[in-house]
């Protein structure tokens, strides 16, 4: 979907769309619930049975740490991006296998900002065939009935056109997991399913405030890899977003500034909740990448905890700046 086709669907037809979905995703609610709490956490798994996420991750390279690029065209920008951190080709090698986890969460049309960019996500599907991938796969475990945000953001269909397998969350898919030296990911289910076999994760998300953690960016981005009763989570959000940190070692991640949802995160609901920056990062250090996303939000490091704590960690580096980021505009 085009800039120009947002600025173009009005105020009835997001109402008419939404409507449409509204039935299948109060159906969906139970239906949802009952998967989460079916996985629920486990006291007594035998340490056998517990998964790992592989280390997705590739080796440093000096000065193509982070990118950073201006424009109001995504498919450009993303290009770029990329580009400055040395070509897909870099991560992405013929034969792999690809799994995109885009930030799906809720039930949305692209235009609120809630979501990942389906031209985005498409794009980034056709590099990964470019350098030469076996496979790809688009995948999240959204809040609102995976189908809908699936469909109503725009993600599934531009996923599937670009040659992408579109995975949707099912119970068969989970497996539990106990984070080293966690506190909070402990006997906890993951979707683990579609990054069992993969060779390399690249994470795409946009750039929103959230309510409870003050801002939704990259390593946000990952709870929709956790399943159960996930919202219990939220009583202590930045220690969640940190070990979440710890948990996923992505290729690359993408932080979409292009519009940044200023207020009313993380679902928005209106585009007076936006602000035009024409901003996107691509990095290997996704601390780096969200300490940097965060100025887009008038935020210091300092406003989000997590941050801290996932440097802490040992997760990256919240001085983006002693990276030397690359610059670009298209």
């Amino acid at each position: 979907m085009t800039e120009q086709n947002d600025k173009n669907l009005g105020r009835r037809q997001f109402l008419t769309r939404a409507g449409k979905a509204g039935i299948s995703i109060a159906a969906a609610g139970l239906i949802s619930w009952r998967l989460y709490d079916s996985q629920g956490p486990k006291t007594g798994v035998d340490a056998e049975s517990l998964v790992t996420l592989p280390d997705f991750s590739v080796p440093d390279k000096t000065g193509r740490t982070i990118s950073i690029v201006k424009g109001s065209d995504r498919v450009k920008t993303v290009n770029k991006a990329i580009d400055l951190l040395g070509g897909i080709e870099r991560f992405v090698k013929p034969g792999e296998t690809v799994a995109i986890k885009p930030n799906v969460a809720f039930a949305s049309p692209p235009m609120l900002g809630a979501t990942a960019r389906p031209e985005l996500v498409a794009e980034v599907v056709r590099l990964c065939y470019k350098a030469g991938a076996k496979r790809v796969t688009v995948t999240d475990n959204p809040i609102n009935d995976p189908a809908s945000c699936f469909t109503l953001s725009g993600i599934g269909k531009a996923a599937s056109q670009a040659g992408a397998k579109v995975v949707l969350p099912k119970d068969h898919l989970f497996r539990h997991t106990t984070l080293d030296g966690g506190k909070l990911i402990r006997n906890w289910p993951v979707f683990f399913g579609p990054f069992e076999n993969v060779d390399k994760l690249i994470g795409i998300s946009p750039v929103k405030d959230h309510a409870r953690a003050g801002a939704s960016m990259a390593m946000k981005n990952w709870y929709g890899l956790l399943g159960g009763r996930r919202n219990v989570f939220h009583q202590d959000i930045n220690t969640i977003i940190a070990e979440l940190s710890m948990m996923v070692k992505p290729t690359l991640v993408i932080l979409d500034g292009t519009e940044v949802m200023m207020t009313n995160g993380p679902t928005g609901g209106s585009v007076s909740d936006l602000r035009r920056a024409d901003i996107l990062v691509a990095s290997t250090d996704m601390v780096a990448a969200d300490s940097y996303g965060c100025t887009l939000l008038d935020l210091a490091v300092s406003d989000l905890p997590y941050l801290t704590k996932a440097e802490r960690a040992g997760a990256g580096t919240t001085s983006y700046e002693a990276l030397k980021p690359v610059f670009g505009a298209v």
